[in-house]
């Protein structure tokens, strides 16, 4: 029988993810899995946990929280391969904010549905990006976005909001961001035989669809194509972002003159004035960064999901 190891973050959505064991527990139960559900404690527990599942030979590990909680257990198990371990497969339970991760690879975002998901066994392999910069010089793996700019400051103000549902929280963030950062960093993004130098509000490198559980900052975006796909702003005054707001939420950014859309497998951002506030699933990479480099690896995990 496959042996499941459950990896909970309680704090994920605010408090969601300790809410939540009870119904995944039962949830499990009804579907006979064979499963450990341990709870992480502190930043970077998951990694610990999610090699500590490997160790012991674990079919299936599974992710019970946001966005933060997936990127944590992709690092370990991308660790754990670099060593050249035999890793399980990745299922996610999405009791998060924004679980973009999920929403971008067809994992279902219904809890009911996601552990369906995990008996049904469909498996598909999926590309994991790494980030250098930072707080990271070592380098991060990441599922679903590497940030630069606008997104970023409105991680740091989703942080401060309170229990709110993820989508609003997000909402109200970016509303907030937009008279809050409105000087963007000059910088020079360098990816394929592309140069661009200007004043970026917001660079976007998206191996998943969407950001704060609505934005679709790479509407055809597909995890598994080798590719980033990139959505660069250029600067803008507040009143052309509250405009582009709308746009993001239906995908049609790039119908705008100030949005640039490209591809690619490899790209660095270099300041040349000013910093460069980064983020990866959620998480802050840095507020003053210097250099961000981005690389995207091809087919490197297997996760559950539901076909469509």
């Amino acid at each position: 029988m496959k042996q499941y190891f459950v990896i909970v973050n309680p704090v994920a959505g605010r408090g969601n993810g300790k809410k939540a064991i009870p119904a995944i527990e039962r949830l499990l139960k009804q579907q006979g899995l064979q499963y450990t559900l341990v709870c992480t404690e502190k930043t970077g527990h998951a990694i610990e946990l999610t090699k500590q599942a490997v160790e012991a030979g674990c079919d299936v590990v599974v992710a019970a929280g946001g966005d933060g909680t997936v990127n944590e257990i992709i690092n370990g198990l991308m660790q754990a391969r670099q060593e050249g371990k035999k890793v399980p497969v990745l299922g996610v339970l999405g009791v998060g904010r924004g679980n973009d991760f999920a929403g971008s690879v067809g994992i279902p975002e219904d809890l009911e549905q996601a552990c369906q998901a995990l008996v049904k066994d469909q498996r598909r392999l999926v590309d994991i990006g790494r980030v250098v910069g930072g707080i990271y010089p070592q380098g991060r793996y990441f599922g679903n976005v590497v940030g630069i700019g606008f997104d970023t400051i409105t991680t740091l103000e989703v942080m401060k909001m309170p229990r709110w549902g993820g989508f609003l929280s997000f909402l109200l963030a970016v509303l907030k961001t937009v008279f809050l950062y409105n000087k963007a960093p000059l910088a020079m993004i360098e990816f394929g035989e592309e140069k661009i130098v200007q004043r970026s509000l917001l660079i976007a490198m998206m191996n998943g669809r969407r950001l704060g559980g609505g934005f679709y900052m790479a509407p055809t975006s597909k995890p598994d194509d080798g590719l980033l796909d990139l959505c660069i702003a250029e600067q803008m005054s507040s009143f052309e972002v509250l405009r582009m707001i709308p746009h993001f939420m239906r995908g049609t950014q790039f119908s705008q003159p100030k949005i640039r859309f490209g591809q690619t497998d490899r790209i660095t951002i270099t300041a040349q004035d000013g910093p460069l506030p980064a983020e990866t699933d959620g998480e802050i990479i840095c507020t003053d960064g210097k250099e961000i480099q981005v690389e995207l690896l091809p087919r490197q995990l297997e996760i559950l999901y539901k076909p469509a």
